[in-house]
């Protein structure tokens, strides 16, 4: 759901809550359940960051919210973080910086779906927190190789 790196970067899939202005809310959530429909887990997993909202706004997907750069501001500085660091959200780019970079969306499927056309990216933290992101494409169809016809695990049916 979420991880703390050295303190100073919140890594989370998704994004905000409104149920949450502190980490040590996020560690009392209960994480081994079922993703519920709404509240402070499925916002930390469903939110996204969004230019034209000011605070909290309904998201399109149904589930999340969309919030904007003073809440990103809000939540960083009471929680002494330099930056969010989160995914979730198709970036052609590879990566994208927002709210004076306070927050950074980082995807890494690359030709999302075969058909997206976008650059991936992952970033890289050295032992002092400088960052370097590594933008690549999809591999060649012909380097890949057939896919595996394993059968799906029993959890997935």
């Amino acid at each position: 759901m979420s991880a703390l790196i050295e303190n100073k970067i919140f890594s989370v899939h998704g994004g905000l809550s409104p149920a949450i202005s502190t980490l040590d809310q996020i560690r009392t959530i209960d994480r081994k359940q079922e993703v519920p429909h709404d509240g402070a887990m499925c916002d930390l997993l469903w939110s996204d960051p969004e230019d034209i909202v000011d605070g909290w706004g309904l998201s399109p997907r149904g589930a999340g919210f969309l919030f904007g750069g003073s809440v990103v501001s809000s939540f960083n500085h009471a929680n002494n973080i330099d930056y969010i660091c989160r995914a979730h959200q198709l970036v052609m780019e590879g990566y994208k910086w927002m709210f004076n970079n306070q927050i950074v969306t980082v995807w890494s499927a690359p030709n999302y779906c075969y058909r997206c056309g976008n650059v991936a990216a992952i970033l890289e933290l050295d032992g002092n927190l400088n960052k370097q992101f590594r933008v690549f494409d999809a591999a060649p169809q012909e380097s890949r190789g057939a896919p595996a016809k394993k059968p799906a695990p029993d959890y997935f049916l």
